[in-house]
């Protein structure tokens, strides 16, 4: 659990680069931009997909014993991970949306910022909530998700913390106050971690989990094709966005490529097994009537 809530507050800390780009002058190009926000979207997309909607399809079908009940529940949470998230991207007003794009860079709408500044913060701190989650749950889970998980989090945030950091200073008129209150909103992702862990702790299991990973597959997918990709293209360089995301994939799939293929112990000469229909697919079937063929043991497959 320590890993896991050190890991969500990183992330959430991450917030404070971008805090204090915004108050330090320091403008880390449109190129950079581009690229880091790509490659964050490349890395949620790839572990969304490849990584933790099929682990919480297999905790589900283990849970109810039946592919076609795990499945279907798997996918339902992950649409439904979308919904929320989209219902909270509605409820914060574009205007002091950080990740709507157009509304970093523009005058008027920082003009309105430097009224709400304050409440700037609280909204993104809102936001962040289901991401903290996401982390946390992951760090529970397997390290090996968590980290990518994370690392994507965090680029994410660094933006986060320049567009809330550079109206708060206008609102404030102070260097230290606006990078406090832009660190501040960060740090809602290890609170929402917490919360969301002591709210589930008492029913946590297969089932639960299951679903919660169909959630933040969902959470995650929206952010990197609502938020990160279209903030990515707005600075103007849609090829450095696009070399981001296929770097995002190609780094989470250099990483997962030698942790998978160790795990694949089959015996020698013997063709590879198929999965028992209506068996969890954590493991491979060793059962004699699945396909005629003897696995040397039961194997993680993810």
């Amino acid at each position: 659990m320590l890993f896991a809530l050190a890991l969500t507050l990183l992330a959430g800390l991450s917030t404070s680069i971008g805090a204090a780009i915004a108050v330090g002058h320091r403008n880390p190009g449109p190129k950079f931009m581009a690229g880091a926000l790509g490659l964050s979207a490349g890395v949620m997309l790839y572990v969304s997909f490849v990584e933790i909607l099929p682990q919480g399809v297999d905790k589900l079908i283990t849970a109810f014993d039946s592919e076609r009940t795990g499945t279907w529940l798997g996918v339902g949470a992950f649409f439904l991970g979308i919904a929320i998230i989209a219902v909270i991207d509605r409820l914060v007003p574009e205007e002091i949306n950080p990740h709507e794009p157009g509304t970093m860079l523009d005058d008027a709408r920082r003009a309105r910022l430097m009224k709400t500044g304050v409440f700037a913060a609280a909204a993104l701190a809102f936001h962040n909530f289901p991401e903290g989650f996401a982390a946390f749950l992951a760090g529970l889970e397997d390290a090996s998700i968590a980290l990518p998980v994370a690392f994507a989090i965090a680029i994410h945030n660094i933006p986060e913390g320049i567009a809330v950091a550079v109206p708060l200073r206008q609102a404030m008129g102070s260097r230290r106050k606006a990078f406090a209150w832009a660190t501040l909103s960060g740090l809602a992702e290890p609170v929402g971690a917490v919360v969301g862990y002591v709210l589930l702790l008492p029913v946590l299991g297969d089932t639960t989990m299951g679903v919660a990973f169909g959630v933040i597959a969902g959470i995650m997918v929206f952010i990197s094709l609502d938020e990160l990709l279209p903030t990515a293209e707005e600075t103007g360089e849609h090829h450095y966005a696009i070399y981001g995301l296929i770097a995002g994939m190609g780094r989470n799939q250099a990483v997962d490529a030698p942790r998978l293929n160790s795990s694949l112990s089959i015996s020698r000469g013997v063709a590879p097994p198929r999965i028992c229909r209506g068996v969890s697919l954590s493991s491979f079937c060793t059962h004699a009537t699945c396909s005629g063929v003897t696995v040397a043991k039961s194997v993680p497959f993810l």
